[in-house]
């Protein structure tokens, strides 16, 4: 069987999560590694809080780096198939290209930690937003974006699934795009609790300087296929570097991503880290009930994606 890996990015964060797998030494010991590079205890912060700094951007980042890296040893460990494909949704990419082996894991959590630092401080703090927009197609969310901009920035930033795309840019600017899809038919335009107005063009400042960030860290060829911008694979270090700063201000276009994972002939996807945000996008993309989509976000979960991607024949060991 193929199956492609799916890490989650921001927003899959909550506390408490990952906490039925605090017996699994692989997971403990993924949350220690991350912790001695950050200088405080990742794995009370994610089961303790406070929230309001589980939620900062800069510790939210390297936390759901960590669980995703967490979840795929455990995988692994548990004899879990490897992926022939992987891709992940804005940070979650950073979590697949570790996974993948291009990026060395104690190097990535302090890149990840930059660069919430640099996206927390790209736009004055009240002047940007995000919003969701269901129930409309694209090309009238892209047009209510053009007609509320008067002189401001608001673009679609996530292609999440068909009738769910999320806006971002200047406040005032997303607040009448938020109109405007509205009166274009939309079934419901949803602030998000968010200040930085990822993916848009406002974090270009950001994105320069994370090139300079990226530029000292060492990054190597995956050894499995990590799909990128544009839903094409990264294949080299240079074009990894390039794109991965290309992406803080680009649009994550995550329809077109399973596609064309799906259309590559892999029979199943598995999202790999906390709650099951992109496993509800993925099925509302490939509606096919005969294709997998599976999570791993609770020991429960693990064993029935374990299960149900196991050759024929074979055993896994999915206890805890």
């Amino acid at each position: 069987m193929s199956i492609g890996f799916v890490f989650p990015g921001q927003g899959s964060q909550s506390l408490g999560m990952q906490a039925e797998f605090a017996n699994q030494p692989l997971v403990r010991q993924t949350y220690d590694q991350a912790s001695s590079v950050l200088g405080y205890d990742l794995w009370a912060l994610s089961q303790q809080g406070p929230e309001e700094q589980l939620n900062a951007t800069e510790r939210t980042q390297p936390l759901v780096l960590t669980a995703g890296v967490a979840a795929y040893r455990v995988w692994l460990a548990q004899g879990g198939l490897t992926p022939t494909l992987m891709a992940g949704h804005s940070l979650g990419e950073f979590t697949a290209l570790v996974c993948a082996q291009a990026l060395d894991f104690a190097q990535a959590v302090e890149l990840v930690r930059k660069r919430g630092e640099l996206m927390q401080t790209a736009v004055p703090a009240g002047t940007g937003a995000m919003a969701a927009i269901l129930g409309l197609d694209d090309e009238l969310v892209e047009e209510a974006c053009r007609v509320a901009t008067e002189g401001e920035v608001v673009e679609p930033v996530n292609y999440n699934s068909p009738g769910q795309l999320v806006i971002a840019g200047h406040r005032h600017a997303v607040d009448r795009a938020m109109k405007a899809c509205q009166e274009r038919g939309a079934k419901r335009a949803v602030l998000l609790p968010v200040s930085v107005p990822a993916h848009s063009s406002l974090l270009r400042g950001a994105a320069q300087a994370f090139a300079d960030v990226i530029a000292k860290v060492n990054v190597d060829s995956p050894q499995i296929p990590v799909l990128g911008l544009g839903a094409s694979p990264h294949d080299t270090p240079a074009s990894i570097r390039a794109r991965v700063v290309e992406q803080l201000h680009s649009p994550v276009r995550w329809t077109q991503t399973v596609t064309t994972m799906v259309n590559s002939g892999v029979q199943g996807l598995v999202e790999c880290g906390p709650g099951r945000v992109l496993s509800t996008l993925n099925r509302r993309i490939e509606r096919n009930k005969e294709f997998g989509i599976y999570s791993t976000d609770t020991p429960a979960a693990l064993a029935a994606a374990l299960s149900a991607t196991a050759p024929q024949g074979s055993a896994t060991h999915a206890e805890g």
